[in-house]
């Protein structure tokens, strides 16, 4: 953990947007006066408010409590009985919804296929029925490694069916990081494909996970879906072609009555060293966080074609492509390839096909569709779009206002979500026909939740100064543990300051009572005696209008302690040299202070990033250091950006 020191702040941003009244007049909390009543009642009745969330999905058993215990071993709805298949699909079936679009995906050739709730729901059970003909049982696990296909939410939903907990794997994970996962989580069973589609190219998903299993000894049967028809080994008794085994599965199974507390799924995040974590979710728990802040943040309507474009490989799939709008009855969209294939529009002409109405994407994505130019959005009728969301890191100010303008039309609320895979759900948000939003804060906590900033000994700070961000109430979708580390998760989470959660982030809290999250504490830099973030310098560098994207780290000084060096995208046409770098210094002081501006600026066409979208700072800050790469790697996407920026500092 960092030392105590609190975390300088000098970004100073000032523009406000307010909810307009049109949206905020059809909107399900319409008022920041609605916003702050919800709230005090979610903090001076928590048991009844809970309650009441809890009470609009199905129960089989109702619960004697709705929480027990003391963080970090906490029970949530103790005693009850549920199924997250059956509130996503089962309960729309004696309503309209029946016979509404649940998802609608389109391949990454072109292809097409739509599902209704009726649809989906007579997939899931023939699914279900396939995993318990081959003999898995609900506390089972079962690792699913799928590109974007309708089969992988339907994968899913047929393991909560019947209480198998799934270990969803990204399809782009290599196979030693698929084997890790699969004998972490000792699964009985792997749902791949013959391959995926990304970028006009086949992903050898069924080699990759042949290869992963030359050491997998708690592996059965690997089920196969027919997607690219490439020719793959098939190894007689323990491989299985879904298609196959479809032709004897009936259509009809039953939603297993399972414990509020029995785990519905786990999920690999990895550390910045040693081996990836499994983060394990309860059921009724994680469903009343999954419902609740899908309805809230994004203001689901019964008109909405709602857009997470994530992967289900990583928990904003999980929660806000498959579980939260599927319990609310939306209409989503699924897409299986790259944005930019076979052009940078690929996003656009999307919505306009489809009149999408809610996008929900990452700061990365944002920032590369500026990078590839306006012309591209500026081809298409985005009309459609009434709120924009965005995941994964903090958004700088100038891409929030690019998102804003240029997407959004100057008329679409954008909510700027803050979470994690530990969390389960959106912890900090706006509520967009509530909270008036300010570019680069994810405003205010939800209902139920207390987050504060300390110091390293737990004591609350003053406004504007930035230190460590925790939780200091337990709320229904935090994680349970670590699968097989319990000592693990308590140490990691609850003991680095004792009694509350850990997040790991650095964040200050305004007069305003709005959240700032300032990066990683890991990622923080100390200059000269000022303790800095990176998401501040990468903000001042990319406010610049010759900049796209940047990455700021920090590495060893002399005089300063530590020195930062900041990895520059240019945008089109600038040219990276001198003149460029001197600018950009004194764009950074003019902005922070003359201590921030950057010792070094390195330019790149691309930076290391995982494969949902965060820049591999550690990384960076390796490659600045003159050190070898050590700590996991496995979530990098493309090892030859790497590659390029240990080539360019060799030349």
């Amino acid at each position: 953990m960092a030392d105590g020191t609190s975390i300088e702040s000098s970004l100073n941003e000032t523009r406000v947007f307010q909810p307009s009244r049109d949206f905020a007049g059809r909107a399900r909390v319409g008022s920041l006066e609605a916003y702050e009543a919800l709230y005090a009642r979610s903090m001076d009745d928590p048991d009844g408010f809970w309650t009441e969330v809890a009470s609009e999905l199905e129960w089989f058993e109702p619960w004697s409590r709705v929480m027990e215990g003391d963080a970090p071993w906490v029970k949530w709805f103790v005693g009850a009985k549920t199924n997250l298949s059956y509130n996503c699909l089962d309960r729309h079936l004696t309503t309209w919804r029946k016979n509404r679009a649940a998802l609608i995906w389109e391949g990454e050739p072109g292809d097409v296929r739509v599902f209704t709730y009726q649809m989906l729901h007579r997939e899931v059970c023939r699914f279900a029925n396939v995993l318990t003909t081959l003999g898995l049982e609900a506390g089972d696990r079962a690792t699913i490694y799928l590109g974007m296909i309708p089969e992988l939410p339907i994968a899913m939903l047929a393991c909560a069916r019947i209480g198998v907990t799934h270990n969803v794997v990204f399809g782009g994970f290599s196979a030693d990081a698929l084997r890790d996962r699969i004998n972490d989580s000792r699964s009985r069973v792997v749902i791949t494909a013959d391959g995926g589609r990304r970028r006009g190219a086949v992903v050898p998903l069924k080699k990759n996970a042949d290869e992963a299993m030359t050491d997998t000894p708690s592996v059965e049967h690997v089920i196969v879906v027919r997607r690219t028809g490439e020719d793959v080994s098939m190894r007689s008794g323990r491989d299985l072609w879904l298609h196959e085994l479809y032709r004897d599965a009936s259509d009809r199974c039953e939603a297993a009555a399972l414990d509020a507390e029995h785990p519905s799924f786990m999920l690999y995040t990895s550390g910045t060293t040693g081996k990836p974590k499994g983060v394990v979710h309860s059921t009724g728990g994680y469903m009343v966080g999954a419902y609740a802040t899908a309805r809230w943040v994004f203001d689901l309507q019964d008109e909405d074609t709602y857009w997470c474009a994530a992967d289900c490989g990583w928990v904003t799939g999980h929660t806000y492509i498959v579980y939260g709008p599927l319990l609310n009855g939306t209409t989503c969209m699924m897409y299986e390839g790259a944005p930019n294939h076979p052009g940078p529009d690929r996003l656009w002409s999307i919505i306009e096909k489809y009149r999408v109405t809610i996008l929900y994407t990452a700061p990365t994505a944002i920032r590369s569709f500026i990078k590839w130019g306006d012309q591209w959005p500026e081809k298409h009728d985005l009309s459609s779009l009434r709120l924009l969301g965005t995941v994964g890191e903090p958004i700088n100010p100038e891409a929030w206002m690019w998102y804003h303008t240029r997407i959004g039309g100057g008329r679409c609320p954008i909510v700027d979500t803050w979470w994690q895979t530990e969390t389960g759900s959106i912890m900090i948000s706006p509520l967009p026909g509530a909270t008036p939003t300010k570019p680069g804060s994810g405003t205010r906590p939800l209902p139920g939740i207390v987050p504060d900033i300390v110091d390293k000994d737990g004591r609350s700070l003053p406004d504007n100064q930035g230190g460590f961000l925790v939780v200091r109430r337990p709320w229904p979708s935090m994680m349970r543990t670590i699968y097989g580390d319990p000592e693990r998760y308590e140490r990691q989470y609850w003991n680095e300051i004792p009694g509350v959660y850990f997040t790991g982030d650095g964040a200050r809290r305004d007069e305003d009572g709005y959240y700032w999250i300032m990066g990683r504490i890991d990622d923080v830099i100390n200059v000269s005696g000022h303790r800095i973030g990176t998401m501040e310098v990468e903000s001042a560098l990319v406010s610049h209008a010759n900049v796209a994207e940047a990455a700021a780290v920090g590495v060893e000084h002399d005089v300063k302690g530590q020195a930062v060096v900041a990895f520059v995208t240019p945008k089109g046409a600038s040219a990276p040299g001198p003149e460029l770098t001197d600018a950009l210094r004194d764009h950074v002081a003019k902005m922070i202070g003359a201590f921030a501006k950057p010792e070094q600026i390195r330019f790149t066409d691309a930076l290391p990033k995982t494969r949902s979208g965060k820049i591999m700072r550690r990384l960076l800050r390796d490659l600045a250091s003159g050190r070898e790469t050590v700590g996991d790697t496995t979530t990098l996407e493309d090892y030859s950006v790497l590659a390029a920026l240990r080539e360019s500092e060799e030349g």
